[in-house]
């Protein structure tokens, strides 16, 4: 199992910079998100091949590798010129990770809820062009259900999973998200089994709690998604059983399972809250 980080938080560190701050915070891998300055939100990636070498070098000289890329494009949303240039996104993007001998990728359904069979359709039409890619590269894809995506449950999410049935793709457990996919955390990692390859940790409130009055917003009744990525124990995410139930499924002893922090509430203590995050980490799992 490895254990990453998400540097969202860093992310105004400088690229080359980023992996010696990572391994000072404890870290031997990162978790890729996006940057301005190399696969920013739904655009094109902004690194040339020479950035790319670049960051490798530096990666190598910190002793830290890319454990996986996350990339966000559109590449299920419902107008087609959108998904034909994520599709492109798509494509560049797994190059780039590829020449960073990293073979594992990350991401979201990235739909619409309100044109949820429609997504779903663009969804699938762009597997059958990306599904191809993944496989001659061999790069394998970790999906996740997300608020205000098309696919929001967990157990939706992981049959739709079963559904592409290829060895390469399986499912993400986000805990953040853990009341948006459903509440039922322990149904949804068994549910998962073997497709349970990725976790990404941070808490959160449970914004269903007090009749739903937890977060109030207006005007009443908006199509509006709340939550938080904090600290482990600052929120509602039922931690012991959370471990409790890894370590019954036995993800800590796969060598293909990656758990990342993704802390993103704190950058006035980002470096202190990461750190907090991997002491918890090991003391959750040292057992395992």
């Amino acid at each position: 199992m490895k254990i990453a980080l998400d540097p969202y938080m860093l992310r105004s560190t400088p690229l080359l910079e980023l992996p010696g701050v990572v391994a000072d915070l404890g870290y031997e891998y990162i978790e890729l998100s996006p940057r301005e300055d190399f696969t920013p939100f739904f655009l094109h990636p902004r690194a040339d091949d020479g950035t790319v070498r670049a960051f490798k070098k530096a990666l190598d000289a910190a002793d830290v590798k890319v454990a996986c890329h996350l990339p966000l494009y559109r590449w299920s949303g419902p107008d087609e010129d959108e998904r034909q240039a994520a599709v492109r996104y798509w494509k560049r993007a797994i190059q780039m990770t590829v020449d960073l001998d990293c073979r594992v990728m990350n991401s979201e359904f990235n739909g619409r809820p309100e044109q949820a069979e429609k997504s779903e359709a663009q969804f699938w039409r762009s597997m059958e062009e990306l599904l191809p890619v993944f496989e001659r590269e061999g790069v394998h894809l970790r999906l996740e259900p997300h608020p205000d995506d098309f696919v929001e449950d967990g157990l939706v999410a992981v049959d739709m999973v079963r559904g592409i049935n290829s060895p390469l793709v399986s499912f993400l457990y986000c805990a953040p998200h853990t009341f948006h996919m459903g509440g039922n955390m322990v149904e949804i990692m068994e549910y998962a089994g073997d497709l349970l390859t990725h976790l990404h940790l941070a808490d959160s409130f449970d914004h269903t709690g007090s009749s739903g009055l937890r977060y109030i917003t207006n005007p009443p009744g908006n199509p509006i998604r709340v939550h938080q990525h904090l600290d482990i124990g600052q929120g509602e995410v039922r931690w012991d059983d959370f471990f409790g139930t890894l370590h019954k499924l036995g993800f800590g002893d796969r060598e293909d399972s990656i758990m990342t922090s993704c802390v993103f509430a704190w950058e006035e203590r980002a470096e202190e809250s990461s750190r907090f995050m991997r002491t918890t980490i090991d003391e959750y799992t040292r057992d395992w």
